[in-house]
């Protein structure tokens, strides 16, 4: 039969998303590798506290996969940002808790640069959740990518609200900052 395209999992949480994941880091990696996938991201609600053990498990299973002449699994970071409705300092209303967003590092810089926006989300724009805005992420853009996220994000939200014209208007900006690295999910 035909081969199927390698599918990867780009919005994944972990137990280090309170009340929304319960998958431990190990049993995720075993669970991708064992549906024969080459990669998976892990992207929990605002932290990456993850990070670490997933990148350390991953070069374990590495190292046996190149014993054995296998390829490499593809660790890739990410979170699920959740973006204030304005700038991170200030609260529109009580509800300014954040939109959510998906954004994946795609290299090193861009791993820095989520690193940089997840740490002020949570020192600058806390309010209830750890926010960041986006003329934080536009700052920060190199090398990384941004998903437009589940029914909390930017794009939905306005589009249940009936709001076509804004919802294209966000499009429209999120593709001038970001190009082909911005994908509607």
């Amino acid at each position: 039969g035909d081969k199927m395209e390698p599918f990867v999992h780009l919005h994944v949480h972990t137990q280090y998303s309170i009340l929304d994941g319960q998958a431990s880091i190990n049993a995720l990696v075993d669970k991708a590798m064992a549906d024969g996938m080459p990669a998976l991201a892990i992207t929990d609600h605002g932290n990456m506290f993850g990070i670490k053990e997933f990148f350390n498990y991953v070069n374990k299973i590495n190292s046996k996969r190149k014993d054995k002449g296998e390829e490499p699994f593809k660790p890739i970071f990410g979170c699920e940002m959740y973006v204030a409705n304005e700038s991170l300092l200030t609260h529109t209303d009580k509800k300014d808790t954040g939109r959510h967003l998906v954004v994946l590092a795609k290299n090193e810089t861009g791993y820095h640069n989520l690193i940089k926006l997840v740490s002020r989300s949570w020192t600058e724009g806390f309010y209830f959740r750890p926010r960041i805005d986006k003329a934080h992420l536009a700052e920060h853009r190199e090398g990384l990518i941004i998903c437009s996220a589940c029914l909390g994000g930017e794009i939905p939200r306005l589009l249940l609200a009936g709001d076509t014209a804004g919802a294209e208007e966000a499009v429209k900006w999120w593709k001038s900052v970001f190009g082909d690295d911005y994908y509607i999910e």
